[in-house]
């Protein structure tokens, strides 16, 4: 009794603690049932000694609790890895999902958010699948673009990873994301991106910003000029207050309210073109990349381009991670994003909420691969291939 005892005070060996009750309650009744007439009263001290312990024990396992064989964190340590630096829309969500994440996981184990900043997230997204432990205590936040980069041109041996076989957790927000212009620009509208065109900065080849913009010359004709190599979107915010750019794509409007809402109700920025699924309520006069293509050539690309945007904010762990640890998380996820609390921070941080769950971005994922042709993903790759 006193080894079963100690089994079952650690939540991790419940499920030991369980195995060893039913062995004693086995052999107890293997004693009974060799006897001729087991049960019979009064007739055989050891039978009748066997019966009591063999009912007390039945009776005991079934009206106590019962032990749960469910996986549990206890005492484990939860990696929350952000693949971009401090301070941008992608650590700002993953930072407070962190801070509730583990109380809403059996075990209640710490949640450590850790940046692992390196080609657009790339390098994470790289780690993520062939390096981190495969036992659901390494989980991440990537790009929404990443997923899609065998598809998109950067499969250049880059990509070290199969899209598909990541488990995926769950989405904070679908997302939408803008093109924008410094008011002092003078550029104020979309007609004036077709006519005198505009100098963006761009933070890489496989930013959504220099994307969305190469998509958008292509296939709209604007006339945007990308000048690259900022630091992430605080750097070019910097150059187009200093005047060294007129504008920037690809700005997550959740990041836009979140981090440069006072920019946004002075005027100094004008929102000209939003790139979603559909157009964001904010937005009701600011028109959508998708309704202005007109050829069913052109709107496989956009489509390919915009599903990244489904993806908003995801959240994944390794391929090969048991599956009921998947399970376990993704409810988390979904509970840490319905909590009252971490509901109540995000509204005071400006963080747009819109759940998505990790079965259905598995489904997206997947869907992109499985529909997209040879003739499309080259078409694609040679528009943004610099």
């Amino acid at each position: 009794m006193e080894k079963f005892q100690k089994l079952t005070q650690n939540p991790k060996n419940s499920s030991k603690g369980f195995r060893y009750l039913s062995r004693i309650i086995g052999l107890v009744y293997s004693e009974i049932v060799m006897a001729e007439e087991p049960c019979k009263e009064e007739e055989n001290l050891l039978k009748s000694l066997l019966c009591s312990v063999a009912l007390s024990l039945t009776i005991g396992a079934v009206a106590a609790p019962a032990f749960s064989q469910e996986e549990t964190f206890a005492g484990e340590e939860v990696k929350l890895y952000i693949g971009f630096g401090p301070g941008g829309g992608y650590d700002l969500y993953a930072r407070l999902i962190a801070n509730h994440l583990g109380k809403h996981l059996p075990g209640e184990p710490s949640v450590i958010p850790m940046n692992m900043e390196g080609a657009g997230s790339m390098l994470l997204t790289n780690w993520l699948y062939n390096v981190a432990p495969k036992d659901g205590t390494a989980i991440a936040t990537i790009s929404r673009a990443v997923p899609f980069f065998a598809l998109t041109g950067q499969d250049d041996g880059s990509v070290q990873f199969d899209a598909t076989k990541f488990n995926w957790i769950g989405s904070a927000n679908d997302e939408v994301s803008v093109c924008v212009a410094w008011a002092e620009s003078g550029i104020g509208s979309l007609d004036d991106l077709m006519t005198r065109g505009m100098v963006m900065g761009g933070d890489g080849p496989t930013a959504d910003g220099e994307q969305f913009a190469r998509v958008m010359n292509e296939v709209i004709g604007t006339k945007i000029e990308i000048v690259s190599g900022y630091g992430g979107g605080g750097a070019i915010n910097l150059a187009m207050e200093n005047g060294e750019v007129e504008g920037r794509c690809g700005w997550s409007w959740s990041s836009v309210v979140a981090s440069q809402k006072e920019w946004l109700d002075s005027g100094r920025i004008k929102v000209l073109v939003q790139m979603g699924s559909t157009a964001h309520p904010d937005l009701p006069d600011v028109p959508t990349l998708s309704s202005l293509i007109e050829t069913p050539e052109d709107k496989a690309l956009v489509n390919l381009i915009l599903a990244r945007q489904a993806l908003g904010r995801p959240y994944l762990a390794p391929p090969d991670v048991p599956q009921e640890r998947i399970r376990l998380l993704r409810d988390a996820f979904e509970a840490t994003l319905s909590d009252p609390d971490f509901v109540k921070e995000a509204e005071q941080a400006g963080l747009e909420l819109n759940y998505l769950n990790g079965e259905k971005i598995q489904s997206i994922v997947e869907d992109v691969y499985a529909n997209t042709t040879e003739a499309l993903a080259a078409r694609v790759k040679g528009i943004l291939t610099p």
